[in-house]
């Protein structure tokens, strides 16, 4: 329609969020759907914290509350950081956002103008890109291959890396490969960006408590302090603490930033759902130990889905450190033939073909800017999982 802007003409809906709706309306007109393409873990939010929303609804927090969170809220998240990270923030240097993702969109509305550049590893998570683009500026995808772990090296880094760079986007452990860079590797990448000093840092740690194998997490400036001044910890409740639906994100950065942020929120959303920042004050401020079983059975989750995605001929799929997704490879399918005679000509054929054949839903790689290969999360039970990985090796058996 001629009468739409053309920063909505430059972006897409949301890949996943798409596959997840095409999913459910399938499942709905009676057809055997298994669903691998939410990044949603199938556990309930712990009941501590659903209590805590029944009280704050019982005491009548259903106001309005300050623009960018609640003082307890910021409070709770000033504690994760010291706690988690070792980083210390002002109440001042904290926003509260409507999800992990309004608080990268706000960040990127609020700083980037046209002719900027924003550095972008792929594969990456689908909206990057996106509000980039919203945002009018320009995403540079830096691609990172599956022999480089997906990865992003320095030299790369560096090589992408303008006098229009404004931003680098940096997901660790990533969505959609599950990649998780140690504090060696985050050293080297630091190393690139002092030399830089007009790059800021988007530091998305959303499944900084989803790890596996003893892998120890850290975050960018808590391995080098001379970025924190340039660097928004963005985090989250959605994942670990399986609040998606709650929609609260938050993040630690500078105070103009952090103030630039607001002033977006103030003019969108307001602010954050009242009850939802109760539940999440207490989720931060309680036990934790939670994780741990939850771990337990990703990582289960994690080693069954490799071990069978590994056995099905034309599929590679290396063993993931974080985050519930994997992110095989799939370049041994592309140029097969279906029993019905058409050819997979790239990776979102091969994502229909297993919709279509054998009900399992899963995002093809190139909506992350990684192909070809596709996602699973493997978010779900066991039992979904193995009869999935069995219906996809059953469908690549039947290619010619």
């Amino acid at each position: 329609m001629t009468f739409l802007s053309a920063a909505i003409n430059r972006i897409q809906p949301s890949p996943t969020i798409a596959v997840t709706n095409k999913a459910a309306q399938l499942k709905a007109a009676g057809r055997d759907i298994i669903g691998l393409g939410a990044g949603e873990p199938d556990f309930d939010t712990p009941d501590f914290v659903k209590d805590a929303a029944i009280e704050a609804i019982r005491a009548g927090k259903t106001k309005y509350t300050e623009v960018d969170g609640t003082p307890e809220l910021k409070t709770a998240i000033q504690a994760k950081f010291r706690r988690d990270n070792q980083l210390e923030y002002g109440i001042d240097q904290i926003t509260v956002n409507v999800g992990g993702k309004q608080t990268i969109f706000n960040a990127m509305l609020a700083t980037l103008d046209p002719g900027d550049e924003v550095v972008i590893p792929a594969p990456y998570w689908v909206s990057y890109p996106d509000i980039v683009l919203f945002a009018g500026a320009t995403p540079v995808i830096v691609p990172c291959s599956i022999d480089e772990g997906f990865k992003l090296t320095p030299a790369k880094l560096d090589a992408a890396i303008t006098p229009k760079t404004k931003w680098l986007i940096f997901n660790s452990p990533s969505n959609p490969t599950g990649a998780a860079y140690t504090r060696d590797e985050l050293k080297a990448l630091a190393e690139v960006l002092v030399r830089h000093p007009q790059v800021y840092i988007c530091a998305d740690d959303m499944y900084e408590h989803i790890v596996y194998d003893d892998f120890e997490f850290t975050t960018l400036a808590q391995v080098e302090p001379a970025l924190y001044d340039r660097t928004l910890t963005v985090n989250g409740a959605s994942k670990a603490y399986a609040m998606t639906g709650w929609r609260i994100g938050f993040a630690g950065g500078p105070v103009p930033l952090i103030k630039a942020i607001a002033k977006i929120q103030s003019q969108s959303t307001s602010n954050p759902c009242s009850i939802a920042q109760a539940a999440v004050t207490a989720a931060l401020n309680g036990d934790q130990s939670f994780l741990i079983e939850r771990n337990a059975a990703f990582q289960r989750r994690r080693d069954l889905v490799v071990s069978m995605l590994n056995q099905t001929p034309g599929l590679r799929c290396p063993t993931p450190d974080g985050a519930f997704y994997v992110y095989p490879d799939c370049a041994g399918l592309i140029g097969k033939r279906k029993p019905d005679g058409g050819t997979l000509a790239d990776d979102e054929a091969v994502a229909a073909y297993f919709l279509d054949s054998e009900g399992v839903a899963v995002v093809h790689g190139a909506a992350f800017g990684g192909s070809p290969a596709f996602r699973i999360s493997y978010a779900t039970s066991e039992a979904n999982l193995e009869e999935a990985c069995t219906r996809i090796q059953r469908a690549v058996g039947a290619l010619v």
